[in-house]
């Protein structure tokens, strides 16, 4: 528990003092933002601060910091460091960085933004990869809800259509069609503050449930660092790949410049997108400590947290929340696994219909362009929902790290450009470049090359990726003037 209560201390301490540093970095100043310059009534509306925090929280978080932190928390409390060091030195920064760029450059989705630092080129595959990620992500977003509310309802004598998976995700979509058509302030921001207070609340009573239950002890990582997982699968990559949400997420970058829209001023990017990191760090940190804790330990391994993941990821939600709060603890998982995620699919769907409306100029505050691109994005999701979730589902977390890994060599080439210390985003950049190669190669959805071959291969690859960096930055040799390239 000590340990546990260090990394919880860290997590506050570096959004105080890592944070800032990153914030002094990019530098925010008094220049006027696109939700004032531009306000279109749509997507750059003026939101206040503690509305944008909530928002982006929701946004971001959903279920992610929940389901990974516990499918994490397998391997033992060595999951700690990597959902502590990882929040503080790579997700704040990733999360901050892609809302400020998008901030200083209009509110663009971050397919543009890696455009205008990183060239033509990656612009448009990034295009294609956000688009294809985000659709992904909100597809799997409304099945999964679907699949619980058919579960209910059949639990509770309900039959005919109501329990039918098919026509609970087509009602899904449907809501996800409205909140990604009308304006962002009328559903998104009324609403979801509530629910992101809710999913606060919830880890609260978990934390509050597991230190007031004696029969609940968060194990130290000093006397349990080693590989507590049943399968004895690697800590290296595949639990750096597993906990996404909960340290590192390029999920996030999709969804920054909505609020980047939404700010009033520079100077709240610091609460708003490093804010909201941290505190889905401490999220992810107390789910893990639940997965840790609540269940039996065998030999050494977490057997009983595998067993209760097996039930489904739902399914092993609803037991802490029952298990650490009781009824009340039930609601609340209630809401947890059924709207929670469904918040954050209606905003993946609203950020591919941005990225898109960027990719080919279309003005989104005329109704029929905005009805233009909403038909065929949620149609497509429509499609996909119809395929194999297990199949959708497994390599969202591989495309998550890889967008994060990007959107960092975006930031440190526009530091690079400000003349301004871009090893803040290098590092965490070669960090997650190392860790996107060797799960590429090992995992089995990919190459399945097992990790001897993996381990060098990846090590390798950001070595090499550092050295373009570097090797690019000393070519461009005077700083070249960005400032054309958004035209491009």
């Amino acid at each position: 528990m000590i340990s546990f209560i260090i990394c919880l201390l860290l997590l506050l301490g570096g959004y105080f003092v890592y944070g800032k540093i990153v914030d002094n970095t990019f530098a925010p100043d008094d220049r006027e933002t696109p939700a004032v310059r531009i306000n279109d009534g749509v997507d750059y509306v003026v939101m206040p601060q503690w509305k944008l925090f909530l928002v982006q929280l929701l946004n971001i978080a959903g279920l992610g910091p929940i389901f990974g932190a516990m499918q994490g928390a397998l391997w033992g409390p060595v999951v700690f460091l990597w959902i502590t060091f990882g929040t503080i030195f790579a997700g704040g920064v990733h999360d901050y960085f892609s809302g400020m760029l998008s901030e200083r450059n209009d509110g663009a989705s971050i397919a543009e933004l890696t455009g205008i630092y990183m060239g033509k080129i990656m612009k448009n595959v990034m295009r294609v990869f956000s688009v294809v990620l985000l659709i992904m992500v909100g597809t799997v977003f409304a099945v999964g809800p679907a699949g619980l509310i058919t579960t209910l309802i059949g639990n509770s004598g309900g039959v005919g259509m109501l329990t039918n998976v098919k026509v609970w995700t087509f009602i899904i979509l449907a809501y996800y069609f409205v909140a990604t058509f009308v304006s962002i302030d009328k559903i998104i921001g009324k609403i979801y503050p509530l629910f992101g207070i809710c999913l606060i609340l919830m880890a609260v009573g978990v934390a509050f449930g597991i230190f007031t239950n004696s029969e609940y002890v968060i194990p130290e990582i000093w006397t349990n660092f080693t590989n507590m997982h049943p399968k004895a699968t690697s800590v290296w990559p595949f639990m750096f790949i597993t906990v996404a949400c909960g340290a590192i997420s390029g999920f996030h970058s999709t969804q920054s410049p909505l609020m980047a829209r939404c700010m009033k001023s520079e100077k709240q990017g610091h609460f708003v997108f490093y804010g909201a990191m941290t505190v889905e760090g401490v999220i992810a940190l107390i789910w893990a400590a639940a997965g840790c804790s609540v269940y039996e330990v065998t030999g050494g391994l977490n057997t009983g947290l595998a067993e209760a993941l097996s039930a489904g990821q739902s399914a092993a939600i609803y037991d802490v929340c029952s298990k650490t709060m009781g009824g009340v603890g039930v609601a609340l998982a209630m809401v947890g696994v059924i709207v929670c995620p469904i918040t954050s699919g209606d905003t993946a769907f609203r950020s591919a219909r941005l990225t898109i409306a960027d990719w080919f100029g279309l003005s989104q505050n005329k109704w029929k362009n905005r009805l233009m691109l909403c038909v065929p994005v949620l149609g497509v999701g429509a499609i996909v929902s119809q395929l194999d979730y297990s199949i959708v589902w497994r390599y969202f977390s591989w495309t998550n790290q890889t967008l994060a890994m990007i959107v960092l060599w975006t930031a440190s080439m526009f530091l690079y450009m400000e003349k301004k210390n871009y090893w803040i985003t290098v590092v965490p950049a070669t960090f997650m470049s190392a860790v996107s190669i060797t799960y590429f190669v090992a995992a089995g959805e990919c190459l399945n090359l097992g990790t001897a071959i993996a381990y060098p291969v990846g090590i390798i690859a950001a070595i090499a990726f550092l050295g373009i960096f570097l090797f690019v930055i000393k070519t461009r040799n005077p700083q070249p003037d960005y400032s054309s390239m958004k035209k491009q």
